[in-house]
């Protein structure tokens, strides 16, 4: 394995196993009291895949800004390894375990991939931080030349390697990723994904948001299909894929198979 399956630090406690380590119980959210995700409710246990499929709009990213603490829940519950989030803020979850790769990856373009890194483990050591950069290399090779570059000079493929890795710098132990293939091309996004099971079989909790539904549902083990905010169907993926409705609606048959 190229890491460890409590990623990057062996001294983080290990999770119950036979726990779930992400609860959402009937979580309703939004902007200003306005509802944007109704009664959204799954669990995600240790080393699992989850994949949010959905059209622009269906509140996959509202989903994951209440799971971060961006937005406040209205109604329900989340959890992580059993302890309820409620009243902690984005830094705190951080803190708890949660590594967060946003929409739009929101690097800082005028410093090097080496400093955007660093910054997702600005509470460890420097030793620390140069052993997890070593090991995300093994995962993220194609960063090794450019530690140097500013990220704004970055391809988009590279500028969300960088996104990712700095989540994990973290070491934490569910990985949120929000529309991660979003402008990439198809090898691109074939190769980022290909890094995301390495970590999976490592043994990372990985629960990512997409619009581009067969890429997810070829990486991940379980998906949920969001429309106007709710959950209209969820299961296996290799389920989903034969479901003439979800194919119809978000897969397309292209390429199927």
């Amino acid at each position: 394995m190229l890491l460890e399956p409590n990623m990057l630090d062996s001294n983080r406690l290990e999770p119950n196993l036979l726990e779930p380590l992400l609860v959402l119980d009937q979580v309703t959210a939004g902007y200003r009291r306005v509802a944007a995700i109704h009664d959204v409710g799954f669990s995600l246990g240790p080393g699992e895949t989850l994949a949010v499929i959905g059209a622009n709009g269906a509140g996959k990213t509202t989903m994951l800004r209440a799971i971060m603490g961006e937005i406040r829940l209205l109604k329900g519950s989340i959890s992580l390894d059993a302890k309820p989030l409620g009243g902690m803020s984005t830094s705190q979850r951080a803190r708890l375990g949660i590594g967060y790769a946003p929409e739009g990856r929101e690097l800082f373009p005028s410093m090097s991939v080496t400093e955007n890194l660093e910054i997702g483990a600005c509470r460890v050591d420097a030793m620390q931080r140069r052993d997890r950069i070593e090991r995300l290399l093994e995962v993220f090779p194609k960063l090794k030349p450019l530690m140097g570059t500013h990220c704004g000079y970055l391809s988009g493929g590279e500028q969300q390697m960088v996104t990712i890795a700095r989540a994990l710098m973290g070491a934490p132990r569910l990985l949120v990723l929000d529309e991660p293939s979003t402008g990439l091309a198809p090898r691109v996004i074939s190769e980022l994904y290909a890094a995301l099971s390495s970590l999976t079989a490592a043994g990372l909790t990985i629960l990512v948001a997409e619009q581009n539904a067969r890429a997810a549902l070829r990486f991940a083990r379980r998906a949920i299909v969001l429309e106007n905010g709710r959950v209209v169907t969820q299961g296996k993926s290799s389920e989903l894929m034969n479901d003439r409705r979800v194919v119809d609606a978000y897969v397309g048959t292209a390429g199927l198979g």
